[in-house]
């Protein structure tokens, strides 16, 4: 077995790009039903966890995308399966996709690069300036408030929490109400309280959406607030996804989550822009593009630099072909 892979990252935010993986179905939300126990699941096994990965890896496997309205599709994974959205990896397929070739770009414009995923159909939108990017705006799939003000019983205490949809299930809620701060030396803490509070509302009825493949929450949103600039709201965060990955991006899919509750709560005015924080201290901004019946259309805009490539094998006679994980 060997796999070649290309590395990139958005704000810090790892996202190893394969090709010519298996998988079935008629759309990109068939193939990761079929994926999750199918051989695709093996392969993400071997090139997500440990050694040749990490617990805190990301990355995707392009598929064709649903129909001819599309440039490709992608199946979104991490360490413990797949996941139905990722703004991140949006951004940097966006950049891959333009850089590669794969997508003929226009290197003194806005190029659109049109990508199905399991939530549905997303674009990335790259300006570029003299063939250099400048930077990638990804626009998301409807985003809306599920339920405000659930009061929750946790280990820290007494929580009261959101549930918004940006693709996918985002439980938020201020760091400062657990007693923390978005910083790197609460991390374990903040991963600590960011799966509790995950599983404690993950069969929560409110997180449970018309297509069941995307109901459950996928992450927690801790924030803190910075005040305002001169365009509008400034917050940092920490989205702990999946079973305690920490997001080392402000989280594209995440932000979407929060523009959309900030836009409910008046916090966000349309025309202004979310600055958005990082743990590490890398920068999203977003707005709202458009407003639906239900929701918003978020934009998310970020920049996503290539790592390198490499060719991952299986050494005959290696005890963990299907790697490991100490989380």
């Amino acid at each position: 077995m060997h796999w070649s892979t290309e590395d990139w990252h958005t704000a810090g935010e790892p996202f190893r790009i394969v090709e010519n993986v298996p998988t079935h179905g008629a759309t990109v939300a068939e193939r990761r039903v079929e994926a999750i126990t199918g051989e695709a699941d093996g392969i993400r096994r071997f090139l997500c966890l440990e050694p040749r990965g990490h617990d805190d890896m990301y990355g995707g496997f392009i598929t064709p995308g649903d129909d001819e309205g599309a440039d490709f599709g992608v199946l979104f994974w991490h360490k413990d399966g797949f996941s139905t959205a990722c703004g991140h990896g949006t951004i940097a397929l966006g950049a891959w996709a333009v850089r590669t070739g794969r997508v003929p770009s226009d290197p003194d414009g806005e190029t659109v690069v049109t990508i199905d995923v399991p939530s549905g159909r997303v674009q990335a939108r790259v300006r570029q300036s003299g063939g250099h990017i400048e930077d990638i705006v990804f626009r998301n799939v409807e985003s809306r408030v599920l339920e405000r003000g659930i009061a929750l019983t946790t280990s820290r205490g007494e929580v009261v929490v959101d549930l918004v949809f940006g693709g996918a299930v985002y439980a938020t809620l201020p760091a400062s109400a657990v007693g923390l701060e978005v910083t790197p030396e609460h991390t374990a803490d903040l991963i600590a309280i960011g799966r509790e509070i995950k599983w404690a509302l993950n069969e929560h009825p409110s997180a449970q959406l018309e297509d069941s493949r995307l109901s459950g929450v996928y992450g927690t949103i801790l924030f803190g607030d910075l005040g305002r600039t001169a365009e509008g709201p400034h917050q940092r965060n920490v989205t702990v996804f999946a079973d305690g990955e920490v997001d080392r991006s402000p989280c594209g899919s995440g932000t979407a989550a929060r523009v959309a509750l900030l836009a409910a709560t008046g916090e966000l005015a349309d025309g202004e822009v979310l600055t958005h924080d990082s743990i590490i201290g890398t920068r999203f901004l977003a707005r709202i593009a458009d407003r639906t019946d239900r929701g918003v259309i978020p934009e998310v805009s970020g920049i996503a630099h290539r790592v390198g490539t490499s060719t991952f094998e299986l050494d005959e006679g290696d005890p963990l072909p299907s790697g490991f994980s100490l989380r």
